[in-house]
């Protein structure tokens, strides 16, 4: 009875912890959900590209990093550190280069929605509404829509050209967007040109109040990637002496340099997940 016991109670811990936590929504059929690191490319504006492209490269990054750090200072435990530091670094540059594309997108979605409006409200179809975009749409997203009209052209299936402008772009506020023409689409419906004007002021002033905000913030950020950095570049110096490097290379200096490792990632991301703001995230894949 004490087993059976403990069971019912471990099982009821278990569903609790489940409960928790949301389960992320399954792609419905003849969509495909795309994985973290092909949204992070595309967010990114890499198309030529891959997954598998990212992580050969992390690869390569990482065993040069670790060849360079080994050739300087004849210790490998360092040079594993460095090694992880390079491996790192192409992940980190896509990062950085998709916020600030987000960054830069957040302000052209305002304009592509009130181009969506007037077209509307003008009377052309859904679909000429966007194609025109490809024209008078802003010049960092003209592709993309390009890209829609060749795709609707060939084939005529709009709802199978609205999902891969939305793979393309890879962007929540797209999402939104191409959510909303695909309902009106299918239910039909008059209120569209006021719907998108609402949507387009609250674009607007959420780019505004986030961008003040990141202006405030970019101290913390700056001062954590300081505060990251500074311990590992005096090692990086310090190893050049041959008595610092022969410490290193010992057990316990390993189990230091890892604990090193640990802390320093730990504080980077306790830092930023302090100092973040909300992230739009993609829920409507």
């Amino acid at each position: 009875m004490s087993a059976a016991a403990g069971l019912c109670l471990g099982l009821g811990l278990l569903l609790l912890w489940q409960s928790c936590w949301v389960s992320p929504a399954r792609p419905g059929p003849g969509r495909r959900r795309t994985g973290f690191l092909e949204d992070l490319l595309r967010q990114a504006g890499i198309d030529r590209v891959g997954v598998g492209g990212l992580l050969v490269t992390c690869a390569v990054t990482g065993f040069s990093a670790l060849l360079l750090v080994y050739g300087l200072t004849l210790s490998v435990p360092i040079a594993a550190c460095f090694g992880i530091f390079g491996a790192a670094l192409p992940y980190a540059l896509v990062r950085m280069q998709a916020t600030r594309r987000r960054a830069s997108l957040a302000e052209l979605w305002p304009d592509v929605v009130d181009h969506l409006r007037s077209a509307i409200r003008a009377g052309l179809p859904l679909p000429d509404a966007l194609i025109q975009l490809a024209d008078n749409g802003p010049d960092e997203l003209r592709g993309y829509f390009s890209s829609f009209a060749s795709d609707y052209r060939s084939g005529g299936d709009f709802e199978d050209s609205l999902t891969r402008l939305k793979n393309r772009l890879s962007d929540p506020v797209a999402d939104r967007i191409i959510e909303a023409l695909r309902i009106t689409r299918q239910v039909g419906g008059t209120d569209l040109g006021r719907l998108l004007g609402t949507l387009a002021g609250f674009l607007r002033e959420n780019a505004r109040t986030r961008s003040e905000l990141l202006a405030r913030q970019s101290w913390t950020v700056n001062a954590a990637r300081l505060s990251a950095a500074a311990p590992w570049v005096v090692l990086l110096l310090l190893a050049a002496r041959p008595e610092t490097a022969a410490a290193y290379n010992t057990a316990a200096g390993a189990g230091v340099l890892a604990a090193g490792i640990g802390i320093s990632v730990l504080c980077y991301r306790l830092m930023l997940r302090i100092g973040a703001l909300p992230e739009d995230v993609r829920v409507l894949r």
